[in-house]
């Protein structure tokens, strides 16, 4: 399975590369934290580490450390605007748990 980007992410990734004139795409990680266990790390990436899996969709990359891809693997990224906040949503089918606040979730 791959780790993907809706046409919104994509957009965005592409326009906030652009501004700052530098990197490759974004790395997507998971961080052991939070009430539920996991919260996802989002980063801009200015070089790929050589053990990334790296996934293109939509002219992104999208690099993934190989311990955070079990966690992460189908992924979707989307961006989103609700209101006055904006931000990147993750639609993982792995998930099965989300704590009440959002901030992490469990597999």
């Amino acid at each position: 399975m791959a780790v993907t980007l809706t046409p919104a992410a994509a957009r965005h990734v592409t326009r906030y590369l652009g501004k700052r004139g530098k990197g490759v795409g974004v790395r997507l990680g998971v961080k052991t934290t939070g009430c539920s266990g996991l919260a996802y790390k989002l980063e801009y990436a200015d070089e790929a580490a050589p053990e990334d899996v790296i996934f293109e969709d939509q002219g992104v990359k999208v690099l993934v450390d190989p311990k955070s891809l079990p966690y992460i693997e189908g992924t979707q990224l989307d961006f989103v605007r609700e209101g006055l906040n904006e931000g990147f949503k993750f639609n993982n089918p792995n998930e099965r748990d989300r704590c009440g606040c959002g901030e992490s979730f469990r597999i």
